[in-house]
């Protein structure tokens, strides 16, 4: 855990970091050993089964701790984080539900297995027939707007539904250090902007004009937003379901949606923000939200799987250019795109292991770590410092687990890459399974319109 006082990491959290790392080191090794990982496949996606599990139990507890006994609370992960099935499959088993945002990472969640009353849809262009299907399914939903709430309107008259039903207001608290992933500005895209001319009062009478709805929502944390911030907005939503109690004479609102966006720290190996810190200074600054009265749901996502994924890639060739070295491997803008367009804003941190899978020693030397996209920008790091990469060896991109192999990028038609999980096994030391297989030729000819090749030639 992390002190809330002092952001110092505990012996305890300390510990499991440790073992963290230790786990990801003989999980490379392994796949080199293997040939999960080699000239034939040059580049993987690694994920750390323990960590997932000891994230999602560390997030529970977090909650627990703070939490009137009996508050009913559904931690919702954001499916647009790791979009991959049996991520979803492991963390419905540790009692980890979904937040989804499209028709399809609702079908990747049914298909997971997660219940639909454990299914949260949030997104700011629903469909009438996703709006429909949800409703139909029982899965929460959360009005972006009040042109959505209409069209929900004429649904409940038709559809009978088992679906908890919300409106998203957008605090409009300002930026974070990311701008374009803050959703509480005074101009976000997300929800119902309060401050706006008007806007509290229609979100009044929209509660007091529909018994059904019974959920307020917000979302205003995300990487770079302070947990102070994120504090500030969930104090504000708190304040408008008991102002929106109180106007409708009943205890309408019974849940609120406190989204999620629970930093990581890219910096180094610690785990830092904790979900215990963040759950203890909610409690202090805004304590009614866990004294019982109302039910909480959470979206948090890269929280939970970013320091629990490795891109790992071979150094296909070692070569200087302008006095500095460079390693050109198979890990770019295909895997990494924020960090390619964007490296400022999401820098990765480096390690280097040599062409058995062990992590490199020897002087560190300033080098460029290249991708084998085929544009100047395609950098996995820049000047960074380094034990000099040879032929052969390999990088691994680390805190990957959220926002980076699952979410493929088509430059040059690069295949995405195998993802494989990893847990300790008593007798091979480590235990891999198939998350998603490499995408083969056949597969980007295919998606590439390679079944319609003449569909042009003949208009």
């Amino acid at each position: 855990m992390t002190d809330s006082g002092t952001g110092r990491t505990s012996g305890k959290a300390h510990h499991a970091d440790a073992e963290r790392v230790a786990r990801r080191d003989e999980a490379v090794r392994s796949a080199v050993e293997r040939g999960l990982l080699g000239p034939d496949a040059p580049i993987v996606g690694l994920l750390d089964v323990a960590g997932i599990r000891e994230a999602a139990a560390a997030l529970r507890a977090a909650f627990d701790a703070v939490a009137a006994p009996g508050t009913p609370v559904l931690h919702a992960f954001a499916v647009k984080a790791t979009p991959l099935v049996p991520v979803l499959r492991l963390l419905r088993e540790a009692g980890i539900g979904a937040e989804v945002a499209s028709p399809g990472e609702l079908a990747l969640a049914r298909a997971a297995g997660v219940p639909p009353e454990h299914i949260v849809l949030d997104s700011p262009a629903k469909t009438a027939e996703e709006l429909r299907q949800a409703l139909a399914l029982g899965v929460a939903v959360n009005a972006d707007s009040p042109q959505e709430l209409t069209r929900i309107d004429a649904l409940v008259r038709t559809t009978r539904t088992a679906s908890a039903l919300g409106i998203r207001v957008n605090p409009q608290l300002g930026a974070g250090s990311i701008e374009a992933l803050s959703t509480a500005t005074a101009t976000s895209k997300f929800g119902v902007a309060l401050h706006d001319e008007g806007a509290r009062a229609w979100v009044l009478r929209a509660y007091a004009e529909r018994p059904w709805l019974t959920r307020l929502h917000a979302h205003s944390g995300s990487q770079g937003v302070p947990l102070s911030l994120m504090a500030r907005g969930i104090a504000e939503v708190y304040a408008l379901a008991e102002e929106i109690n109180r106007h409708a004479g009943r205890r309408q609102i019974d849940t609120i949606d406190i989204g999620g966006g629970l930093q990581v720290n890219f910096r180094s190996d610690a785990t830092t923000p904790t979900y215990a810190q963040y759950a203890r200074l909610l409690a202090e600054a805004v304590p009614g939200l866990f004294d019982g009265r109302y039910g909480l749901v959470t979206e948090f996502g890269r929280s939970l799987l970013a320091k629990n994924g490795t891109v790992v890639a071979r150094v296909e060739y070692a070569k200087r250019a302008g006095g500095r070295a460079v390693a050109v491997t198979h890990a770019g803008v295909q895997v990494a795109v924020r960090t390619v367009y964007a490296p400022k804003s999401w820098p990765l941190r480096i390690r280097a292991y040599d062409a058995k899978g062990h992590p490199k020693e020897g002087p560190e030397v300033v080098q460029d770590v290249a991708g084998p996209a085929c544009f100047a920008g395609d950098l996995l790091a820049q000047a960074h410092a380094l034990p000099l990469l040879e032929q052969g060896d390999h990088v691994a991109a680390l805190d990957t687990g959220a926002y980076y192999f699952a979410h493929h990028y088509g430059y040059n038609s690069l295949a995405r890459p195998g993802v494989y999980g990893y847990a300790p096994d008593e007798d091979t030391g480590i235990r891999f399974a198939v998350v998603r297989a490499p995408q083969s030729l056949r597969e980007i000819v295919a998606e590439s319109g390679g079944g319609h090749t003449d569909a042009l030639t003949g208009l």
